[in-house]
C-alpha cells in the first residue's frame, strides 16, 4: 500500500509540475514581436492566447546603430512594464534566476550569440527570434554552445507555421520537387542581405524542402528584385523571391499547393511553449543551420557576380571563423 500511495503521489506532483505556468524572460525589447507575443501568453482574452506560460521578466538591450533598434526599445519597453507588469533586470544573468524559460528578441541578430551565452550557461530553453544570429559563424557558435550543454536551443520565423506550409511538409503532396515562395526583403547593412527580413520567406523555403540544398545562385528579377535559386539533392529546386507579399507555391508528386502564408504569431508562440514544456525542439538544428548557409551563400554569390555557390563551402569558411 506505501508503494501505491508514493506511486500515487509522484503522478500527482508530476502531473502538477505539467501543468504549472512557466515563467519567461525576455531579451531585447526592440521589436513589436515582444509585445505581441506577450499579449498572446499574458492575456486569457487574447485573440489565439496560448496557455501554459507568461511573461514575468525582462532584459532591454537595444542597438544604438540601428534607428529600428534605438527608438523603439522604450515604447515597447513602456508597454510591457505598465500594461504587463513585466519586470526589468540590469543583466541577463539576474534575469536568468528568476525564470524558466527565455525568448531572445532582439531585432539586431549581432549580440545574439553573446547574449544566449548567459543563458544556456544558467541552463535555461530558449527561443531565438529571426535571424538567429548575424553570421552562420555565429548560428554555429549557439548551437555548439547548446549541444554541449544539453540546453534546449532552436529558432524560426512565424512563417513557418502558415497552415498550408505546414501541410506541405507533412506530405500533402507527397514529395516536394520545387518551390517557390516571396516576401519583403528590407536590408540592414549590417546584416548580410536575407538575413534582416527575407529570411522570412528563406523560412517558408525551407520548410517546404527541407535539408540537402547544396548549392545557391543569385540573380535579380525582370523588375530589380532579389531572385535566389537553391538546388537540392537529386534536381530538387527552391527559389526566394524578394516581393511586396508573403506568397508561393510548391509542386510535388501529387500536385500543386499555395504556401508561404503568413497566418498569425499564435502558432509558433504555441510551439515554443511547447518546446519549453517538454525540452524537445521542433525543428532541428541542422536545418536552421542550411537555411542560414543558403542566406550567406547568396550573398556570396552576389560578391561573385551571380556564380553558383556551394554550401558545403560556406558552412566550411563559417566553420573556421575566416
Amino acid at each position: 500500500m506505501k508503494q501505491i500511495f508514493l506511486l500515487l503521489s509522484a503522478l500527482v506532483v508530476s502531473s502538477a509540475s505539467l501543468a504549472a505556468e512557466l515563467r519567461l524572460g525576455i531579451i531585447g525589447l526592440d521589436t513589436s514581436h515582444v509585445t505581441a507575443f506577450t499579449e498572446i501568453l499574458n492575456n486569457p482574452q487574447a485573440k489565439g492566447h496560448v496557455p501554459g506560460a507568461k511573461v514575468v521578466a525582462a532584459f532591454k538591450g537595444g542597438s544604438s546603430d540601428i534607428p529600428s533598434s534605438a527608438d523603439r526599445v522604450e515604447g515597447f519597453t513602456k508597454t510591457l512594464t505598465e500594461k504587463y507588469g513585466v519586470k526589468l533586470y540590469d543583466s541577463i544573468e539576474e534575469m536568468c534566476k528568476h525564470v524558466d524559460a527565455v525568448l531572445l528578441e532582439s531585432v539586431d541578430g549581432r549580440p545574439h550569440l553573446a547574449q544566449a551565452r548567459p543563458v544556456i550557461a544558467a541552463r535555461k530553453p530558449l527561443f531565438i527570434d529571426k535571424p538567429m544570429a548575424g553570421s552562420l559563424a555565429g548560428v554555429l557558435e549557439i548551437f555548439r554552445l547548446a549541444k554541449a550543454a544539453k540546453v534546449p536551443v532552436w529558432s524560426a520565423s512565424s512563417l513557418r507555421y502558415g497552415k498550408t506550409t505546414q501541410a506541405v511538409r507533412a506530405g500533402s503532396l507527397g514529395k516536394v520537387t520545387h518551390c517557390e515562395t516571396a516576401s519583403p526583403c528590407s536590408l540592414e547593412k549590417t546584416h548580410p542581405d536575407l538575413f534582416w527580413y527575407g529570411v522570412h520567406g528563406c523560412e517558408s523555403l525551407f520548410t517546404v524542402m527541407g535539408t540537402g540544398c547544396e548549392s545557391v545562385k543569385r540573380g535579380t528579377t525582370a523588375d530589380g528584385k532579389i531572385e535566389v535559386t537553391g538546388t537540392w539533392k537529386g534536381g530538387r529546386t527552391g527559389i526566394f523571391r524578394e516581393g511586396k507579399g508573403y506568397v508561393g507555391k510548391a509542386v510535388g508528386e501529387k500536385g500543386e499547393s499555395p504556401v508561404g502564408a503568413y497566418d498569425g504569431y499564435a502558432p509558433l508562440v504555441a510551439e515554443f511553449v511547447k518546446a519549453f514544456q517538454t525540452g524537445v525542439v521542433p525543428v532541428p538544428p541542422e536545418e536552421t543551420i542550411e537555411l542560414f548557409a543558403f542566406m550567406e551563400a547568396a550573398d556570396e554569390s552576389k560578391r561573385q557576380g551571380g556564380k553558383e555557390v556551394k554550401i558545403a563551402d560556406v558552412l566550411k569558411k563559417a566553420a573556421g571563423g575566416k
